[in-house]
């Protein structure tokens, strides 16, 4: 990468280069640490071109980000689970979780979206779990300092929308008010500039759809309209940032369980492929819920033949979508909860 003033005099008389390179190859671990040796080495360790150097050299690493329900303390029953943010780092088989938003130390808001991009992680939107009420709160997760900052509000109110991100903008679109009136309006949020950009509408208004990037387009799946509640579309709309305009998908999908099972574009037709409906292991189990995908295999998640336990599979992928070899992934019983949603995050 390009020196620039931010990168001089990292280590005292050691070349500038050497230095840099020293601190690419910092253990994740230890980059909270770093972070506070001083100034130049936090600026370095938070910057977004340090980000895009270390993915160039192989130096970031891949995890599973999930969005679970977190184990009641005690015999009290609840009538909702909390849920926070369980990371699965494949390599070394470690479970963790993410330190709560100050803001909600009991528990994520229900229903929020969460994305990653590079290296952050975006909690928007969701009900807040005391009074069930509509937020517009977004909150941005740095795994280098391990910690929360609270960003710029949504502009509205709005629930089951969906969201994805891509080098660093979150794009989010659909959903319902508080209303519960269906919504075909856009935003694109600047993870860096922490602003609000509005996009044009979408074609149709879109309840409960799903957000997905394929190269560089932003696509809505699915979803409804006001007076269909439940009746899912089988359109899907894609916004293309250079052209700024959404483009009209019809027989995008054309399977019949909520979009939230999108497993991305199947070969052959084109259109939108679901786990559930496609895939050999989710029917060998009975998993009802999302995949994650790892780049060359795939996390698969869901409740064991619905009445059994959650489960978790790593299924390796070959040519032309074919299943390889498929492991049961043992999670430690406080990770073994409900996983409602989940995405890779590389960092």
């Amino acid at each position: 990468m390009a020196m620039s003033t931010e990168f001089t005099e990292l280590f005292p008389n050691l070349p500038e280069e050497l230095a840099l390179e020293c601190l690419t190859r910092l253990n994740y671990a230890a980059r909270c640490v770093g972070a506070l040796v001083c100034r130049r080495w936090r600026e370095l360790l938070l910057s977004r071109d340090f980000f895009y150097h270390r993915k160039r050299t192989g130096f970031t690493q891949k995890a599973a980000v999930m969005v679970q329900s977190i184990p009641v303390q005690g015999e009290i029953p609840v009538r909702f689970p909390s849920y926070g943010l369980t990371i699965y780092y494949p390599e070394s088989g470690i479970w963790d979780r993410v330190d709560p938003v100050p803001e909600y130390p009991d528990g994520l808001p229900l229903f929020c979206q969460v994305v990653s991009s590079e290296g952050k992680l975006v909690v928007m939107g969701g009900l807040d779990p005391t009074s069930w009420e509509p937020v517009r709160d977004v909150f941005v997760y740095e795994f280098t300092t391990g910690s929360w900052t609270r960003r710029r509000d949504m502009p509205s109110c709005r629930s089951f929308f969906a969201a994805a991100a891509v080098d660093g903008v979150v794009f989010v679109a659909g959903g319902h008010d508080a209303n519960k009136n269906s919504l075909s309006t856009a935003w694109k949020y600047d993870i860096w500039a922490d602003g609000w950009t509005e996009l044009p509408g979408m074609n149709e208004e879109r309840d409960e759809c799903e957000g997905i990037v394929v190269g560089s387009e932003f696509w809505v799946v699915s979803g409804y309209a006001t007076q269909a509640q439940g009746r899912f579309m089988r359109s899907a709309e894609s916004f293309g940032p250079g052209t700024g305009e959404w483009r009209l998908a019809q027989d995008a999908w054309v399977v019949t369980q909520s979009p939230t099972t999108c497993g991305g574009v199947g070969a052959g037709n084109g259109a939108f492929v679901s786990w559930a409906e496609i895939d050999p292991v989710v029917q060998a189990v009975g998993l009802v819920a999302f995949g994650v995908d790892m780049d060359g295999w795939t996390l698969e998640t869901g409740r064991e033949h619905h009445s059994g336990p959650f489960g978790f599979y790593h299924v390796e992928r070959k040519n032309e979508g074919q299943i390889g070899k498929v492991v049961k992934i043992e999670a430690p019983e406080e990770f073994s909860g409900c996983a409602r949603s989940g995405g890779c995050i590389e960092f």
